[in-house]
Order: C-alpha cells, then sequence, then structure tokens
C-alpha cells in the first residue's frame, strides 16, 4: 500500500488509464476493483474527458464512494484527471 500524502490516504492500487477511451478507463478500474476490499482506496489517472461523468455515475451505480475528481494538468497542458474511490461492499 502507499500513502497519498496529500490527505494522508492509504492508497491500495494506482491505475494509471492515460490514452484508454471510454468506456476502457471504467472496465478496467471496475476489473481491479474486484481485487480490493472494503474500504481500501484505488486512485485512477485518466486522459478521457468523458471520466469526468463516468467515475462519478460508476460510484453511484455500484455503491463506491468517489472521494475525489481532480484536473491535475498543469497549466495549458492536456487534460489529466485524478479520482480516488473507496471501495465499498466487497
Amino acid at each position: 500500500m502507499l500513502m497519498d500524502t496529500d490527505k494522508d490516504m492509504v492508497i491500495a492500487q494506482r491505475l494509471d488509464l492515460r490514452g484508454l477511451r471510454c468506456p476502457l478507463p471504467v472496465l478496467k478500474a471496475r476489473k481491479a476493483i474486484k481485487s480490493l476490499n472494503d474500504g481500501d482506496i484505488i486512485e485512477i489517472i485518466a486522459d478521457d474527458a468523458a471520466t469526468t461523468l463516468d467515475f462519478p455515475h460508476f460510484c453511484e451505480t455500484s455503491g463506491h464512494q468517489l472521494l475525489s475528481a481532480a484536473n491535475i494538468a498543469e497549466a495549458n497542458a492536456q487534460p489529466l484527471f485524478n479520482f480516488k474511490i473507496a471501495v465499498k461492499g466487497q
């Protein structure tokens, strides 16, 4: 497990899904979440703008908790999104 220095969260898994387009980021995240335990936190990095809609919807329909969603790109750079999700009900 990795410590997230921003919020002192323990990150159980990190997924770098840059370059993947809808629906692949959510499908890969869903598969990764299946191997995690209730309460674990997964961090996801993606560059597909659709993920800003897809991950909140995924969490709402699957019962997982979206802890944060942010565009972490440098100024004038291509968007780069960071999501932290708490696994529920595993």
